[in-house]
């Protein structure tokens, strides 16, 4: 079955950085746009940053652009994102899936990583 395990958030400062992973399985993940999603308490759940199959197009959301990286590595299905000069309002449980013209593609979801921006 479709399964998504994010990792590699945590505590971080105002300016700091994070590095998060998404290993998938389930899927021919080469054939699949990759996406990464955050849900803040209270809030929706939102698409920050996507990339194409092959890797070479990608597009954020205005609140995170030039500040965060998606990247992904076929080989590992394995989907990253480079998350730099982060901000409080950053703060929230990072999701990966794939998204499609009308949503996520998948309705299995992972348990997430926290991320979590305080001095």
């Amino acid at each position: 079955q479709v399964q998504f395990v994010e990792s590699g958030g945590g505590l971080v400062q105002p300016g700091g950085s994070l590095r998060l992973s998404c290993a998938a399985s389930g899927i021919r993940f080469r054939l699949y746009a990759m996406g990464w999603y955050r849900q803040a308490p209270g809030k929706q759940r939102e698409l920050v940053a996507r990339i194409t199959n092959g890797g070479s197009s990608t597009n954020y959301a205005d609140s995170v652009e030039g500040r965060f990286t998606i990247s992904r590595d076929n080989a590992k299905n394995t989907v990253y994102l480079q998350m730099n000069s982060l901000r409080p309002e950053d703060t929230a449980v990072y999701f990966c899936n794939s998204p499609g013209t009308t949503g996520p593609r998948f309705d299995a979801w992972g348990q997430g990583t926290q991320v979590t921006v305080s001095s």
